[in-house]
């Protein structure tokens, strides 16, 4: 059946190839296949997001998110009213860990990285800002889960989780008693190491309370 989330079908199928696509790159068999939209509508959906910059479609005829969707993830991102106000936090964390620093929140069972420092570091990951990733993967998505180890412990990690060869920590910022953000450092695990926790576990709380009190004074 086709997920529905209003009463404009059009839109609602439109989204759902959007969220298919976000997922990974597909070609029109792996549309029908991934959404369950018929393949003429499919086709047809995806030809008029293309035209309107919301898809692309890559060497292999494969589509992906296009360059509208990207400028609309980077917007949306710039909304959120505490992304500068922890700008100063992330840069502290990249700068003493010397990786990657991201800043995550939660929207319905997705993670939007909402700001991202690169590690001056050739070897680094990337996550673009705006970028969307699965909840499910990740040290930022347990913590935006509420996972209770994490919470307790005031980190989570993960390792080749997400994305093979990369490790992981994070931390959550609170709102009182609520976690709205989780603030990490991302990198290959021959730097970050298996226990990337034990090594950056304290970096990335200390980064998380500055957003809070960065917050508080915004």
């Amino acid at each position: 059946m086709e997920p529905r989330v209003s009463d404009v079908g059009v839109l609602d199928k439109a989204l759902v190839l959007l969220s298919a696509v976000e997922a990974e790159p597909l070609a029109l068999a792996g549309l029908v296949a991934a959404t369950g939209i018929a393949r003429p509508t499919a086709h047809r959906l995806a030809v008029a997001l293309e035209v309107h910059g919301m898809l692309r479609r890559d060497e292999d005829g494969r589509f992906r998110l296009g360059p509208r969707a990207i400028a609309l993830g980077r917007a949306a991102s710039a909304a959120y009213p505490f992304r500068d106000a922890a700008g100063p936090a992330l840069a502290a964390l990249r700068d003493a860990t010397g990786e990657s620093a991201q800043l995550y929140v939660r929207e319905g069972d997705r993670r939007i990285c909402l700001a991202s420092l690169e590690s001056p570091h050739g070897l680094r990951t990337i996550v673009d800002a705006g970028a969307s990733l699965p909840l499910e993967f990740g040290s930022a998505g347990a913590v935006l889960l509420g996972d209770p180890t994490a919470l307790a412990r005031g980190w989570a990690e993960s390792v080749g989780q997400r994305e093979a060869g990369v490790a992981s920590v994070s931390a959550p910022v609170f709102d009182g008693d609520r976690v709205i953000a989780a603030v990490g450092v991302s990198g290959p695990i021959e730097r970050l190491t298996r226990q990337p926790g034990t090594k950056y576990g304290p970096a990335v709380m200390a980064a998380a309370r500055r957003v809070e009190q960065a917050l508080r004074g915004s």
